[in-house]
Parts: C-alpha cells; sequence; structure tokens
C-alpha cells in the first residue's frame, strides 16, 4: 500500500487525526525555532523518527510526537521554553504542573484538549496535544534498570483503583521528590564513575531507546511533512535496532490509539 493510499486511509485531510497532526507539526516548528535560536541540538526519534524516513512525515496512524535531546541540553531547555513559548503553548514538567510525574517534559498546545488511554494524565493540569522531549544520558543500562524499579512505584499508585485523584497526587509527589532529590543523584554519581558506550533515556523513563553517540552526531536532516527536521546521522542503525525491518508496513489490524478523547479548538481561542 504506497503512502498516499495510507493516507486517505488512516489521516486523510480534514480528519480529526490529521488536524492533530498538524497542531503537532506547528509545535514542532515552533520548537524548532527555539532550539536553533540557543544553539541546542535535537531530532526526531522513534515513531516519529520512523515516520520521517519510511513516509516522509507522520505515520499515518501516528497520534504522537516525539524529540530527543542530550540531558545538558534538555536542563537548558527547561529553562528556555517558559519564556520563549508562544501563549498558545506550555512547557508541562514537574515544577510548572505538581500533578506530572514523568521524567520527561512534554510541549502542550493549550487550545485543545485530550485523554490517554492509560489514564495517568488524570492528574495533570495541562492535558492539550504535546510533543514528547526525552533526555539521554551516559549511564550503565543497570543504573537506569535500577531507577525505572524505584520510580515504578508511581505507575503503581497510579493504577491502583483505591486511590481518589487527591490521594493519588500525595503519594505520587513523595515518591517523585524522594527519586529526584536523592536516589537520582546517587545513581548519577555512581554511574559517573563507569564509562559506558551505550546511552539511554534520562533515568526513571521506562523506555528503551537505547543508542551510541556516533549514531546520533553528526545529526543530518531528513524530509518531515515537507521540512528538513534534525534526525541521527545513522537512522538505519537506529531503526532497526529498534523496529527490526522498519521499511515493512506492520500489521495494520493490531494498530491502536494513545488518545481516546480529544478536542481541538482555534488558536485564537483561550
Amino acid at each position: 500500500m504506497s503512502n498516499e493510499e495510507l493516507r486517505q486511509k488512516y489521516n486523510p485531510d480534514g480528519s480529526e487525526l490529521r488536524q492533530m497532526q498538524m497542531r503537532m507539526l506547528e509545535m514542532l516548528l515552533c520548537f524548532d525555532r527555539i532550539c536553533k535560536k540557543h544553539n541546542i541540538r535535537y531530532w526526531l526519534c522513534s515513531g516519529t523518527l520512523l515516520g520521517a524516513i519510511r513516509h516522509e512525515g507522520f505515520i499515518p496512524w501516528d497520534d504522537d510526537l516525539d524529540v530527543e535531546v542530550m540531558r545538558d541540553d534538555y536542563k537548558k531547555l527547561m529553562k528556555i521554553l517558559p519564556s520563549e513559548l508562544p501563549e498558545n503553548y506550555v512547557l508541562q514538567n514537574h515544577d510548572t504542573d505538581p500533578g506530572y510525574f514523568f521524567c520527561f517534559a512534554k510541549l502542550r498546545d493549550k487550545n485543545s484538549y485530550l485523554e490517554e488511554t492509560n489514564r495517568y494524565d488524570r492528574i495533570f493540569t495541562y492535558k492539550g496535544i504535546f510533543i514528547d522531549i526525552f533526555p539521554y544520558e551516559p549511564v550503565p543500562k543497570w543504573i537506569h534498570w535500577l531507577s525505572c524499579q524505584t520510580f515504578g512505584h508511581i505507575y503503581s499508585i497510579m493504577n491502583n483503583p483505591e486511590y481518589n485523584n487527591q490521594q493519588a497526587l500525595r503519594k505520587v509527589n513523595k515518591i517523585y521528590d524522594l527519586n529526584h532529590k536523592f536516589i537520582f543523584p546517587l545513581l548519577r554519581g555512581i554511574g559517573a564513575l563507569i564509562p559506558v558506550k551505550l546511552w539511554h533515556y534520562g533515568l526513571g523513563i521506562p523506555y528503551n531507546n537505547d543508542c551510541y553517540v556516533d549514531e546520533i552526531f553528526p545529526l543530518k536532516t531528513a524530509k518531515f511533512e515537507g521540512y528538513d527536521m534534525p534526525v541521527p546521522n545513522d537512522c538505519h542503525s537506529w531503526l532497526t535496532r529498534k523496529f527490526g525491518d522498519y521499511m515493512k508496513l506492520p500489521n495494520l489490524d493490531d494498530i491502536q490509539s494513545h488518545t481516546c478523547t480529544m478536542k481541538i479548538y482555534n488558536n485564537d481561542k483561550e
């Protein structure tokens, strides 16, 4: 099935999914301008990178957008974005949204609303369409695994139906503070003593996107929805490790959405 046939089947112009993708594209272009202004390197990753290489844009059925940065640049972004973003966007991390507990940030659109299928967002303040911003850092794999175990208690709380939102929020914040104030600094200190070649997502991020730095840099560009966007230098190695035969389409009957409810407003609506 050609890209055009897939587009017509899953995200034709005017469809709700295509409107969502175009809103994410607007956000990405804004994010790109800010990063270029401040000399911050970022690149497309995960399904967004796969879409760029296989479809020259979004995977036709995809409803999220992911980018990655090195941890030092991530820390800069967390300081820069709040003052650089236009009024219709907001940076979402634990500092800007006390109910937000992930160890990566989101760039949120304030003129839309969505609910994710996992319902973790029920204690979040911001619930608009988003871009995920993932940090990378050089720690041994066992340290990254250990950080996910200590942080994983949060997911157990969020999946426990016995806790109402207020109870969940209090318990989640206690675990978040314990990890970020004590456990994660200790683990990073230990990790700094151990040379590694394979980098991982930041501590507490329970996804496996391992990479070698020389696969990423120097960055190059690929077409994404008609724009030249930064991608890893060796996309083939990265995508092969994550997806296998990445140019082959998956079983289209197994496609699942991350979003269960979504509303998109005009950009001028407050």
